[in-house]
């Protein structure tokens, strides 16, 4: 059952389930023309305006900023929020976003299912946590997602009418269609209509996209990249990826995959990854291979300090190692180094081709923190040309957790906020 309805339907007839989401979302509010848009952009991105101001900021007399904000108005996308201060003459109205405007944020991980609702400026209202396995599959997880949204939603102390929902998950999407192509980690999802299923659910518009791309939307629209425009993030988490943002905007590539540097080789001889090939970056240092290969040093005998917390909670997780690195175990503190350091040369090698202007770190396994962070630096300081790094921080995330949910409020905003 997804989301208490039948989904035989969701699974076996995507082009119905299609048509349902496309006559929801037509039916959604959203922006009519360019100025709209902008005036829109303007309000999430700098707060309420006066029509004075906004009609100052896109450089188009009053009355046109009149008429837009009375249709935006009718829209019920925005509002007049009261008088503005005083420049001397007639005073001017401030423009703000409706009080019930909200969206969703729905991240979904490899173990972990991250929800959040924010109003319309991304400022998030409320948000939830949940565990999960992405491996059951959509019928399971999809569910779960539209529960904690609805529970988010009828907790919240005030109006709330749902505009748009973002979705972001742990592998390649053919961000047009919305649906994931080919997961290595997501048995079940290849194809599944995850965009328009939830659209139907929700009554709203719905983008669907990788994680590391809405985390890179989160970091960029509230994080530590708000103010640049070409910079990488790195996610390094169960699986590894990087979104690319060049300009301002999210590069995807022909067929929405750039950036999968999880599956890039790094050692010919290494362990099988999920993808079925060998040594790839992610079967060397996700969080499942930091943990594999710290239950193998625990029962080798050579970390105590892991060893104890195998024989405590029975596995091994990033985090232990984390921990122990953090308490000086000589093995945790090689393991960290290591994969750093394997991350630290492919991340030289897309900064003498792409030449960022930052580079973001996230994921769970980044909260090994600064011993990773900086043996990362220190490989790509070295074996960078010195052109592509001066001026280049290399900096943990900000957001940390609410990156993902940040970003896929931000990515779905652009649709709403945007000239059909």
């Amino acid at each position: 059952m997804l989301g208490g309805q039948d989904t035989d339907r969701a699974w076996a007839a995507p082009e119905q389930v299609w048509q349902d989401a496309h006559v929801a979302a037509t039916l959604a509010s959203r922006a009519e023309t360019r100025t709209q848009a902008r005036i829109l952009r303007l309000l999430r991105d700098e707060g309420p305006l006066s029509r004075a101001e906004l009609a100052d900021r896109l450089q188009v007399s009053r009355t046109t900023v009149a008429a837009e904000v009375g249709r935006l108005t009718e829209l019920e996308l925005a509002e007049d929020a009261g008088p503005a201060s005083s420049r001397g003459g007639r005073r001017s109205t401030i423009v703000d976003f409706r009080a019930d405007l909200c969206f969703a944020g729905i991240d979904i991980g490899a173990t972990s299912l991250n929800i959040a609702v924010t109003d319309g400026r991304l400022a998030i209202l409320a948000r939830a946590t949940e565990t999960i396995d992405v491996r059951q599959g959509p019928e399971v997880v999809l569910p779960k997602a539209l529960r904690a949204i609805r529970d988010l939603l009828a907790g919240l102390n005030r109006p709330h009418r749902l505009v748009g929902a973002g979705v972001g998950v742990p592998g390649p999407v053919d961000f047009h269609r919305g649906v994931p192509v080919s997961p290595p980690i997501m048995p079940g999802w290849d194809g599944y209509p995850v965009r328009d299923a939830l659209a139907r659910e929700l009554g709203c518009p719905v983008q669907l996209d990788n994680d590391v791309n809405v985390m890179a939307l989160g970091e960029h629209h509230s994080g530590v990249a708000r103010s640049a425009h070409d910079f990488l993030f790195v996610k390094i988490g169960t699986g590894i990826g990087c979104g690319i943002m060049v300009d301002g905007h999210i590069y995807r590539g022909v067929h929405g995959c750039a950036g999968d540097i999880g599956h890039m080789t790094v050692e010919e001889t290494g362990p099988v990854c999920a993808c079925g090939e060998k040594g790839c970056l992610e079967a060397m240092f996700g969080g499942a291979a930091l943990a594999r290969d710290a239950t193998i040093a625990a029962r080798a005998g050579r970390s105590p300090a892991l060893l104890a917390r195998l024989q405590e909670n029975g596995v091994l997780t990033a985090a232990d190692v984390g921990e122990a690195a953090g308490r000086g175990d000589p093995c945790a503190v090689r393991m960290v180094r290591d994969g750093g350091q394997r991350v630290g040369l492919t991340l030289a090698g897309l900064v003498s081709f792409i030449n960022p202007g930052m580079i973001v770190i996230g994921g769970r396994v980044a909260d090994l923190g600064h011993l990773l962070l900086s043996e990362i630096r220190g490989v790509v300081y070295r074996r960078s040309l010195p052109l592509a790094t001066q001026n280049m921080p290399i900096v943990l995330s900000e957001l940390g957790p609410d990156a993902g949910v940040v970003g896929a409020a931000r990515m779905v905003s652009e649709a709403v906020y945007a000239a059909e």
